[in-house]
């Protein structure tokens, strides 16, 4: 498991990083400079905007967990 461990947080922080980079922010250059409409904070992810969001969560607490996993075998060892 110690050997495994490793490698599955370097693929899950890359995941982790990929579907948070590829997801739409809510505001755009207009919001920043207060161009935005009051529309622009009431937002339905659908379709592949919701599954990167949901696949960054739970890409987030998979990789939390392995984290906290690798502190307990590193302790036990």
């Amino acid at each position: 498991m110690a050997t495994i461990l490793p490698y599955a947080q370097i693929i899950l922080s890359v995941l982790l990083v990929t579907a948070i980079l590829l997801q739409q922010t809510g505001a755009g250059v207009g919001g920043a400079l207060g161009g935005s409409d009051g529309d622009a904070y009431h937002h339905t992810r659908r379709g592949f905007e919701y599954f990167l969001f949901i696949l960054s969560i739970v890409c987030g607490i998979l990789f939390t967990l392995s984290a906290f996993l690798a502190i307990i075998i590193k302790a036990k060892s």
